[in-house]
């Protein structure tokens, strides 16, 4: 007896403050890369399938986009990029201009 069959694999690339289609409100969305691999015996081999996809914070609406898209999306600033602060202009946490400390 053989077993086979397939598995996805999704991972977030990036966080970007968009406009979506759906609901038309400006929300961060999630940049989403979603890999379908081949399975035997439940142990993931080759990838079979590579898709890219956002995904609206606020009404939950998955659009599908192109590689293209996904890597332009990916290199914008990013909205948060934890407790260090980042790249978005704003200041990490209790490091503000003129605080003391």
């Amino acid at each position: 007896m053989i077993i086979f069959g397939t598995r996805q694999t999704v991972a977030q690339l990036a966080m970007v403050v968009l406009t979506c289609v759906n609901c038309r409100r400006t929300a961060a969305n999630a940049v989403l890369r979603t890999v379908t691999k081949f399975t035997l015996f439940f142990v993931p081999l080759f990838p079979v399938r590579t898709r890219y996809a956002t995904q609206c914070t606020a009404c939950g609406f998955h659009q599908w986009i192109d590689k293209g898209q996904a890597e332009q999306l990916r290199q914008a600033p990013a909205l948060w990029t934890g407790p260090a602060g980042g790249t978005n202009g704003h200041a990490a946490p209790g490091r503000y201009p003129g605080a003391r400390g």
